[in-house]
């Protein structure tokens, strides 16, 4: 997943704060029944989006299908299309891009407009099982773009064994000292603690946190770095030899050195679901719902897989895929099955100040 979509730890706890100051008639309208003989030519969008997440000419692509003149915005991370969304009435998007959890907050504080499924029949081509996230079970505030999880990314050559816990990463042996790295954003920097040790990463356990804190701060002295934008850098250099690292972004290290490896470690990890929304604001709900049904044509969302490199939740999309290139970039043939052994992140609500306050601690101390 591109760097910008993660959310600094700061931010994280803005965005709880935010949510939780925000009445559930923010946004105003919405409810209303959608017509199905909208002449959608009539009607114009803005859409917002994490960048270099979609096909350039993608706001042309949809133009041209459809007549509905499109606009499309690039925001950096989810707190920052949260603060829009959160900051007035009517934020001008009528279809934002967030990651799950997001959804479920916006979904919760009365800022999404339910989806009008009759406007959505592309959402036949998800696997069944995009339509059980705990985020949004039924998909009734959003529907997934693309998915994946977390583990491990490595040079086997570098650290001489294929490492299968999160323990070869928070204790590393010795000659891996100073060659690892983590990411640093709140909720993935406590994950591989927390499943080291058995808990939720969706926990809220104080003491399952402190137990977490604690292996954090005696694993810092061993890194290379934290890092959430060039840690695949490092291993295709050699600087580092295994990184904590989103699925997708270990493929843009195994395009440059086909050696890199990935593992989901024995402890388990996440199931993290980046997703299309309508704002409850909109004034062209036809439109952004016709906008969300585009995105799930099998087509459009091969082109997520075969060049952002990451799985998307499109069965008919990924039965399409070439063999050759899941051959290249084994993440993309994780199985369904295999990412919903995986936690699915929720929203934590106010707790989510607490992974703020463990994630500030770690980086805070040296």
């Amino acid at each position: 997943m591109r760097s910008t979509r993660r959310i600094a730890a700061a931010a994280a706890g803005a965005f709880a704060l935010a949510l939780v100051a925000t009445s559930c008639s923010t946004g105003g309208g919405g409810g209303e029944a959608l017509d199905p003989e909208a002449d959608l030519s009539e009607q114009s969008l803005t859409v917002s989006i994490w960048s270099d997440y979609y096909p350039e000419d993608l706001a042309e692509q949809f133009e041209e299908a459809t007549g509905v003149k499109t606009t499309i915005v690039n925001h950096t991370t989810n707190e920052d299309i949260v603060a829009k969304l959160t900051a007035s009435a009517d934020s001008g998007i009528d279809v934002a891009f967030v990651s799950g959890q997001y959804a479920q907050a916006l979904g919760e504080q009365g800022l999404l407009e339910p989806l009008e499924k009759s406007l959505i029949p592309n959402e036949k081509n998800l696997y069944p099982e995009a339509m059980e996230l705990a985020y949004d079970e039924g998909n009734v505030y959003s529907e997934p773009y693309a998915w994946g999880t977390t583990g491990l990314c490595y040079r086997p050559d570098l650290t001489g064994y294929a490492p299968t816990s999160w323990n070869d990463l928070l204790n590393p042996k010795p000659e891996l000292v100073g060659k690892t790295t983590m990411l640093s954003t709140d909720r993935w920097l406590a994950m591989p603690a927390l499943k080291a040790e058995g808990h939720s990463l969706n926990t809220t356990d104080d003491a399952e946190l402190e137990e977490a804190k604690a292996q954090l701060l005696e694993t810092k002295p061993t890194l290379l770095a934290y890092d959430d934008t060039t840690f695949y850098s490092k291993l295709v250099s050699g600087e580092a030899a295994l990184v904590e690292a989103w699925d997708g972004w270990c493929n843009y290290g195994i395009a440059e050195d086909p050696s890199i490896q990935f593992v989901i470690p024995e402890e388990g990890a996440d199931l993290w679901v980046d997703t299309m929304t309508v704002l409850k604001s909109s004034k062209n709900k036809e439109a952004a719902m016709a906008f969300v049904n585009y995105i799930l044509d099998p087509k459009v969302q091969s082109w997520v897989a075969e060049n952002i490199l990451y799985k998307v939740p499109n069965q008919a999309a990924m039965e399409a895929l070439d063999p050759a290139l899941v051959e290249q970039y084994p993440t993309l043939g994780i199985t369904v099955d295999e990412l919903f052994e995986q936690e699915v992140i929720v929203d934590l609500g106010e707790d989510t100040t607490k992974y703020v306050d463990l994630n500030a601690e770690v980086l805070a101390t040296n």
